[in-house]
């Protein structure tokens, strides 16, 4: 009897990588919030991890979206393309001046301000004020120093079926590492296997941008 041997999958190359990351293009909007940041000297999210944010919206039919990091808005103008006309994005950031860039290109984007919730604050300090079990999505991308926290606190705040979405799970390359020790990479271990170790949660670890966590509440 003849067997087909496994199949073993390539890793992907630099070259799919780019054609992955750009695959989708990203709205004028989009584009400038993520030059800006740049430009400041800030690490935005990919234009990658911006279409399967917008995608995630869309495909729960997102009403109410939690962001921990507001950075210039790039993630919450992702978020709005895929939700709904009566979507609600609330976005925390410890940085007012964030927090005006972002909402300088909502508007641009002719997003009223109506729509989002902009709370220039500690996240530690905001997050137990939110509403529990109140939101479709919590997508953390704030001090990775304190992912361990934002992810706890993120089950009380999410529906049923809702998503958990942490950005940067993989660090640049070093949460995989073995040998990796710097202080970021160990708290975003720790913040994975809080939600990997959790019966509350369906998690995936996805390479995109550089990496993404999507975990189900359920």
């Amino acid at each position: 009897m003849n067997s087909t041997p496994a199949r073993i999958e390539a890793a992907p190359t630099a070259e799919t990588w780019a054609f992955t990351e750009d695959f989708v293009t990203p709205s004028d909007d989009l584009r400038r919030a993520r030059e800006e940041a740049i430009v400041g000297g800030h690490a935005p999210i990919s234009n990658g991890v911006a279409s399967l944010l917008t995608v995630l919206a869309a495909t729960t039919g997102a009403k109410a979206v939690a962001e921990v990091g507001t950075l210039m808005g790039a993630s919450a103008l992702a978020f709005f393309r895929g939700m709904g006309s009566d979507g609600i994005l609330t976005s925390i950031d410890g940085d007012a001046e964030h927090q005006l860039a972002a909402r300088r290109f909502l508007t641009a984007a002719g997003y009223p301000s109506t729509r989002f919730r902009l709370i220039a604050g500690t996240p530690l300090d905001v997050l137990p004020k939110l509403r529990d079990e109140a939101y479709d999505i919590v997508f953390i991308n704030g001090d990775k120093l304190e992912y361990v926290e934002y992810v706890a606190g993120a089950l009380r705040l999410l529906r049923r079926g809702g998503l958990l979405i942490v950005h940067d799970a993989l660090w640049n390359n070093t949460v995989a590492d073995e040998n990796a020790q710097g202080d970021e990479t160990i708290i975003i271990r720790e913040a994975l296997e809080a939600v990997t170790e959790s019966e509350s949660y369906i998690p995936a670890l996805l390479p995109v941008g550089n990496g993404l966590l999507v975990a189900v509440k359920r």
